[in-house]
């Protein structure tokens, strides 16, 4: 399994929000995110895709970069996003 870069940092946004909990400390959960995941960078290919998503689909950049390395990589996006998931520009599992 593989997850964009940009994750990491938007799982480290929703530790600090306290939006969930762990009982291990954050920088040990990133850690074990990296050991379970393929961690996929940021190409010029995402970068220009992210910019190429219809207008439907949601404007933060975080979710336009996650979205174009799905498509990129040719992965499902797993998301709850509403807006992500109606806009139907990436393939999505939820």
């Amino acid at each position: 399994m593989a997850i964009s870069d940009f994750t990491l940092y938007e799982l480290s946004l929703l530790f600090r929000k306290k939006q969930f909990s762990l009982t291990i400390s954050q920088e040990s959960f990133l850690s074990e995110v990296e050991q379970r995941f393929v961690i996929l960078p940021i190409t010029a290919n995402i970068a220009l895709q992210a910019f190429q998503l219809p207008a439907d689909y949601p404007r933060d950049p975080a979710d336009r970069i996650i979205g174009a390395t799905a498509l990129i990589e040719d992965i499902p996006l797993l998301t709850a996003d509403r807006e992500i998931r109606r806009s139907r520009a990436v393939p999505t599992i939820w």
